[in-house]
């Protein structure tokens, strides 16, 4: 059960945590497989789906103090992992800003566990709570748990992202031995580089591509599968033709059961003193070998959506294991990049290597409406009515009219004017950065839809803590991944509006962006003559507040703006 102050909360509000692949049919309430499981899997692979690895719940609060109680079933620790990865907890606070913050915690291990997190901040700038991640123990069975906040502060939990999840199926090393702390295992770690929901579905010593596990695994809408079971397929009784028909039987029907499913197959990562252990070395080198000639033989074949991770990729060394065989956390922090890197390639979502070209989260603007909620409403609405022209932007698009409906709404009779007969999505989001649009542009905003044109308004919010060039490159960046996505639809790029005191600076970074971003591909259209007298200066007659524009001034932005769609009103 999941308690605060000591009391449980309506059953409907904590029901499942982000991690867990069922919603119904639970044994228990932290168990990682369904109760049918049960009767049809091994012993210990059920025993070990008791085990809350890869489980987390995500919570706002503005307390400065949060203390975790907790009992589990089995030993604290093991030899060569410790207590606080074995059975402990982690917490993870994000800022408004999208950064990741680690929470320090002083922990007891007795017949109940206590964690207390003290000193924690209770603003973020002008955001009055903080978002938390909770990560529950690796290689424990959490029995009950409570997370308790001083009686005054506010608490809600955030509900499970909708998102399709990359489903890991593996061995000890994907459940989590040996982290030092929950979020240090890979899985975790991938979780937050990606921002994207990981299941965990690894069972220590018994991670075999078994039909049993396979059929529950093929149950979940994954949008990668990762099979990493090779550490525990070295014994002479999978060797050579055993070996083959299991990687051939989970791909083949992973692919049937979830037609287009991407598959990623993942070599041994090696054991740390094969150099001087011969037999080791040779027995993860013989079954990489199995599994490159099986890949090969699908593909040969004409399987597709098939990948390989590859023990180099991983890249583990003598420095990055505990017992040659199971990482610490340096080796998880290789597994986790590898594996980051890898499935970035196989959506075509890979990052740069400056800020505005790495997409994050923020929440900015939670005075006016919620991130992640709006990003649900922007794709729930794409479903349900298929747009005929995006616009993307932040507050100045966000706040014009359409839908999804705004709190603020600042220019409704021009977009309504203008936009709405042309089936117009408003995915404008209050306080947002470049690399904000590029995170929704690679978490799916753009995806299953094909507009005519896309609309692109955006880099104001950088001025304050990029470089002209990093806006520039940014915008660069952010426009091919559009196209990436949508190649058939015409973008219109629309130069960075005027705002008060820094029309000259806009004025050069437009400049900029015409030389570093624009191509033959993309319509670059600038506004600021509508918006600047002659002077230099803006209007601050079609402003209301010096930076996003009033009525009469968004009039004169969307008259502007239909001159270039060419779509039949309905």
């Amino acid at each position: 059960m999941f308690l605060k102050h000591g009391r449980q909360p309506p059953p409907t509000v904590y029901t499942h945590w982000e991690g867990q692949g069922w919603k119904t049919g639970l044994k228990n309430y932290y168990d990682r497989l369904p109760a049918i499981s049960e009767k049809e899997v091994r012993p210990p692979v059920w025993n070990l789906s008791n085990n809350s690895a890869g489980l987390s719940l995500r919570f706002r609060t503005d307390a400065d103090e949060i203390v975790i109680k907790y009992t589990v079933s089995g030993p604290a620790a093991m030899p060569h992992m410790a207590a606080t990865g074995v059975s402990g907890v982690d917490l993870y606070a994000k800022s408004i800003d999208g950064e990741w913050m680690w929470c320090a915690g002083k922990y007891n291990f007795r017949d109940t566990i206590v964690y207390r997190f003290t000193r924690l901040k209770k603003y973020d700038h002008h955001v009055k709570n903080i978002d938390y991640t909770l990560y529950l123990p690796l290689y424990n069975s959490v029995k009950w748990l409570s997370v308790d906040v001083p009686e005054e502060s506010i608490f809600k939990p955030l509900p499970v992202r909708k998102a399709a999840p990359i489903v890991v199926y593996g061995t000890s090393i994907a459940q989590g031995a040996c982290a030092s702390r929950p979020g240090m295992a890979w899985t975790n770690l991938l979780s937050r580089q990606l921002e994207t929901p990981v299941i965990n579905l690894a069972f220590s010593g018994n991670g075999r591509l078994e039909k049993e596990v396979l059929d529950r695994v093929a149950e979940l809408d994954a949008r990668l599968f990762v099979l990493d079971c090779l550490p525990n397929l070295t014994g002479a009784q999978y060797a050579g033709a055993e070996l083959k028909k299991r990687i051939t039987y989970a791909v083949t029907f992973l692919q049937k059961q979830r037609p287009g499913t991407p598959i990623l197959l993942t070599e041994h990562d090696g054991y740390t003193d094969g150099e001087m252990d011969s037999t080791r070395k040779a027995t993860y080198t013989q079954v990489n070998i199995t599994l490159r000639e099986v890949r090969d033989s699908l593909l040969k074949a004409g399987v597709k959506n098939i990948s390989l991770l590859t023990k180099e990729e991983i890249g583990q060394d003598i420095e990055s294991m505990v017992d040659g065989t199971h990482p610490n956390d340096i080796g998880m922090m290789h597994y986790a990049n590898a594996y980051a890197k890898k499935i970035r390639e196989i959506f075509h979502d890979e990052t740069g290597s400056t800020v505005t070209t790495t997409p994050i989260t923020q929440r900015r603007d939670a005075a006016n409406y919620d991130w992640e909620t709006r990003h649900e409403e922007v794709m729930a609405w794409n479903k349900a009515h298929q747009p005929k022209v995006v616009f993307m932007g932040n507050s100045i698009t966000h706040f014009w009219g359409g839908n999804p409906v705004a709190k603020v709404r600042r220019g409704t009779s021009s977009w309504d004017k203008y936009f709405e007969p042309k089936q117009a999505v408003n995915m404008g989001f209050g306080w947002d950065r470049v690399e904000n649009v590029l995170w929704r542009v690679q978490h799916g905003e753009l995806d299953g839809i094909t507009p005519r044109y896309i609309v692109l308004m955006i880099g104001t919010n950088n001025l304050q803590v990029n470089t002209d060039e990093e806006i520039a490159g940014g915008i660069k960046y952010l426009l091919q991944q559009i196209q990436a996505k949508q190649g058939a639809a015409k973008i219109i790029l629309m130069g960075i509006l005027p705002r008060r005191n820094m029309e000259s600076r806009v004025a050069r970074i437009n400049q900029l962006i015409i030389k570093r971003a624009v191509s033959r591909n993309i319509q670059y259209v600038d506004a600021g003559k509508l918006f600047l007298q002659p002077g230099g200066k803006i209007e601050e007659q079609l402003f209301s507040d010096g930076l996003h524009p009033n009525e009469t001034g968004y009039e004169k932005l969307g008259a502007l703006i239909n001159r270039y769609l060419k779509v039949e009103n309905n």
